[in-house]
């Protein structure tokens, strides 16, 4: 069995730090350019070189995003942005445009080429493709079944690596490539600036009856037609690791830090308990399905892994999210009387229960016995976001705790 990375995605230093503590064994995130997520946060260079410098130190590895396609206007950006990225020394770039890889090639011979979902990889001639012209990975495209994957893995070299999500959202296009955005909007997806249409509420107009809306019905549950249920492969790790994949991959570069930590943490333990122990793992499978749970998700489905999807892989009724638990904040230190500084995330108050999340796969309930501002005036409740506090929990914390609260 080949040896299985971990792959979660960070929108944010904080996130990327969240993400090295609670399991990763890579973490991919994009630059102010050039990336297929224009509205996540992202990183400066300066945040880049901070979260390439504390991944190493963790021995966690840092892929930077790079896969639009490229128009002409982008080319000499790119090659610039490439310069840049010389003295950070990020250890991959995902690319899709075979423009933007031979700059790649040219301007950061040393750092390694995966090749991103984007690029249409459905066959393992084009793994051989990428494979002589030097790519060291290529990301299967998400249409691809677990047979098409070990068909690939029989027919390309060993030394090349193949990656393939298994977690986070589906898009209706193929591979992510969606003109819905750019045509109702004028913001590209695949530029990086997707509005997401297909989890808009949908109703026909005939032509010749300007105005009068008819709704969409599929078996008359509802017109969300083009709202995809999230994937999930957390019951499926056997399958996956003897499939021959080197890096199962999270999406998400625009999730919080508590996603990060829930999806890396079980994932993290599923990947080491049947490494382990296959019985170790299958003991263990509701506790992973429920931590997967605890964190903003639409309804699960496993993409086309075992077949192409039917109807029951989208969701008619409706567009929202489950929320089984609120982000509160994550512990940045911790002072002599044992009070944790946090960031707050959503409002909480004293006397309330919470839950203490913590990387070793623990979580403890607690009651919030103070709080505290900056200038260490007490208050009764925390109603402002991204104010920073001081909290008394009444246990020992350390930094990167995270706090979260159940809801009902």
């Amino acid at each position: 069995m080949r040896k299985t990375e971990l792959l979660i995605p960070a929108g944010s230093l904080d996130v990327l730090k969240t993400a090295v503590v609670y399991g990763a064994d890579a973490v991919y995130i994009g630059g102010e350019a050039f990336g297929l997520r224009a509205k996540a946060h992202n990183f400066s260079l300066q945040e880049m070189d901070e979260g390439v410098r504390f991944a190493h130190q963790h021995e966690v590895k840092v892929y930077v995003t790079a896969n639009i396609l490229a128009h002409n206007q982008d080319l000499d950006g790119v090659e610039m942005y490439f310069e840049e990225l010389r003295s950070i020394g990020p250890d991959a770039l995902i690319i899709s445009d075979p423009g933007v890889f031979a700059i790649a090639k040219r301007v950061l011979p040393q750092v390694d080429i995966h090749i991103s979902t984007q690029a249409n990889n459905t066959n393992y001639g084009t793994f051989l493709f990428w494979h002589e012209l030097g790519a060291k990975r290529v990301v299967t495209a998400r249409e691809l079944s677990l047979q098409e994957i070990r068909q690939i893995r029989e027919r390309i070299p060993e030394d090349m690596e193949i990656e393939s999500f298994v977690h986070g959202a589906m898009c209706i296009s193929y591979s992510g490539r969606c003109l819905l955005s750019n045509y109702f909007t004028g913001r590209d997806a695949n530029q990086g600036s997707c509005t997401h249409p297909c989890r808009w509420k949908y109703a026909v107009v005939e032509e010749t009856r300007p105005g009068e809306y008819m709704p969409v019905y599929e078996n008359d549950r509802g017109t969300f037609i083009f709202n995809s249920k999230d994937l999930c492969m957390i019951e499926h790790i056997p399958e996956l690791l003897e499939a021959g994949i080197d890096s199962l991959k999270v999406e998400g570069r625009m999730k919080t830090a508590l996603y990060v930590a829930v999806v890396a943490r079980a994932y993290r333990r599923a990947i080491d308990d049947y490494r382990k122990d296959p019985q170790l793992y299958r003991q263990n499978l509701e506790w992973y399905k429920e931590e997967i749970g605890k964190c903003t998700t639409r309804e699960f489905s496993t993409g086309f892994y075992f077949g192409k999807p039917g109807s029951d892989s989208q969701i008619y009724e409706n567009s929202t999210y489950h929320k089984n638990y609120t982000y509160l904040g994550t512990v940045q230190a911790v002072d002599d009387m044992g009070r944790a500084r946090i960031e707050q995330k959503n409002k909480f108050s004293v006397g309330e229960i919470i839950e203490v999340m913590k990387p070793d796969g623990t979580n403890e309930a607690v009651q919030v016995r103070q709080i505290l501002d900056e200038d260490g005036v007490s208050q009764e409740s925390a109603p402002h976001a991204r104010q920073m506090l001081w909290v008394d929990l009444g246990i020992s914390l350390k930094p990167y705790d995270l706090l979260r609260r159940r809801e009902e």
